[in-house]
């Protein structure tokens, strides 16, 4: 049996990617064989293909796959043959403390990801998918959903009446709305786009506010929290937006750093962080138990994710630029 696959050269960059066929291995002892149907995207992948954390040799991308089980090898008993299943970020952290250092073990990344037909990989690299979901559904866990549970639900964890901000409207973002109106919390959202934040006060949140045009949002969204300042802060940004995270979480309360889209280099007042004796929590997505944890949330709360825009396998590097431009609310994705 053969899997069309996508490779990007290494080095990356869109101009380097190209499809092949590849003969699927049967599984060995502990493994599995998996029909893979979607991928979802997320800025770590953008990153790999487009050249900007090159692959240093031919590398299959993509960390977020979901699809069906078609054959176990020994040893396997969490599986069967017709489980659907979805991809984990770190398939060798299963639980407890972080083990691992980098994407050296990560798909798409150290290791070959999941923009192919077929793949046979240890049945540690899965988990069932959530009950009832589609297989582009399922996909959108991987990353962006993991990363925004752990942030809320295993650091201090979030509880109801607590108050969260957000920073714009990717899949970390949607993701942590949605688990924060789970558990009965406030949110309070940003943007710069006002249709973006009319669709964010009709997903739940509290308050929105543009921060093209309130630059100190930081300080409005402690105001809008009775001038205490929120409990947990949900930043992605990185560069240009962790003085404001600062400036809006309240004394004890909790920053998780997740991303680096407006930069890796920032300067905060260290004396107001320690004197508000802010907690600053780098987060890179979770384990498997914790990706465990968060499905069995989602199949009691019958949670959905939103899918902004779905392209074929084919059209990868189109959904990259899709994905450039900004204009997407939730997860773009892969079918195929």
């Amino acid at each position: 049996m053969e899997s069309k696959a996508i490779f990007v050269n290494a080095g990356g960059g869109f101009n380097t990617v190209t499809t092949e066929q590849l003969k699927v291995k049967k599984p060995a002892a502990d493994e599995i064989t998996v029909r893979l149907h979607a991928n979802s995207l997320n800025y770590h992948d953008y990153a790999v293909v487009k050249g900007l954390w090159a692959p240093l040799e031919r590398r299959i991308p993509m960390a977020d796959g979901a699809g069906e089980v078609i054959d176990v090898g020994e040893n396997v008993t969490e599986f069967k043959t017709g489980d659907r299943v979805v991809s984990t970020f770190f398939p060798t952290w299963i639980n407890g403390e972080p083990v691992v250092d980098g994407f050296s073990t990560v798909p798409g990344d150290g290791i070959d990801g999941y923009a192919r037909e077929y793949v046979t990989s240890s049945s540690t690299s899965f988990t069932k998918a959530p009950k009832g979901w589609s297989h582009v559904e399922a996909s959108t866990l991987t990353t962006a959903a993991l990363t925004a549970w752990r942030a809320l639900m295993c650091f201090n964890t979030l509880k109801a009446g607590d108050t969260v901000l957000l920073q714009g409207t990717g899949g970390v973002s949607i993701f942590a709305l949605q688990f924060a109106k789970m558990v009965g919390a406030k949110v309070i959202a940003t943007s710069s786009s006002e249709q973006k934040m009319e669709r964010l006060k009709a997903m739940g949140a509290d308050h929105v506010i543009n921060y093209r045009e309130e630059p100190n949002w930081g300080v409005l969204a402690k105001e809008l929290n009775g001038g205490v300042g929120v409990d947990h802060v949900v930043d992605i940004g990185g560069g240009e937006t962790l003085e404001q995270s600062v400036n809006a979480v309240r004394v004890g309360g909790q920053i998780s750093l997740i991303g680096i889209l407006s930069g890796q280099i920032c300067e905060i007042n260290i004396v107001k962080a320690f004197i508000q004796q802010v907690r600053l929590q780098g987060v890179l997505v979770g384990s498997r138990s914790q990706q465990q944890e968060m499905i069995k949330a989602i199949d009691v709360n019958q949670m959905k994710p939103v899918v902004d825009k779905v392209f074929s396998l084919d059209d990868m590097v189109a959904a990259f630029e899709y994905q450039e431009s900004n204009r997407h609310f939730g997860k773009i994705c892969l079918e195929f």
